[in-house]
């Protein structure tokens, strides 16, 4: 498992990037994504590793919405994974929640989503991305 990227909730990428790149250099920066299994669009940022990944709701009944307009800020931590099958049986046998099944993410890649119910951190929602 390699950290690939953090996932950063915003209202508007466009404007987001604006502001980010008044104070930070980025090496790359891919092309607004649609991501329909999600409701959502990103874009990924390479400033070193792992990405910066900024996510918008593409619809009102997007699972970010809410978050979103509140103000968004860190999301979840995503981490690429050989076969995310094996990781998601691993993870739930140790008391991880699955909340997405694999599905179609970004670049053809299968995502799903699990929470892992920490109780003394606030990051425990993840993403696994498999690897093609």
């Amino acid at each position: 498992m390699k950290l690939h990227h953090v996932g950063i909730v915003v209202n508007n990428i466009q404007e987001s990037l604006g502001e980010l790149k008044r104070y930070l250099s980025f090496e790359t920066t891919s092309a607004i994504m649609p991501v329909g299994s999600q409701k959502v669009n990103i874009c990924l940022l390479k400033i070193g590793n792992p990405f910066l990944e900024l996510i918008e709701p593409a619809s009102p009944d997007s699972g970010i919405s809410e978050f979103a307009k509140s103000g968004g800020g860190i999301h979840h931590l995503c981490f690429e994974v050989k076969d995310i099958e094996l990781e998601l049986e691993s993870l739930a046998k140790k008391g991880a929640a699955i909340l997405v099944n694999p599905v179609k993410g970004f670049d053809e890649r299968r995502i799903a989503f699990v929470d892992l119910n920490t109780k003394n951190t606030k990051c425990g929602l993840v993403e696994l991305l498999e690897i093609i």
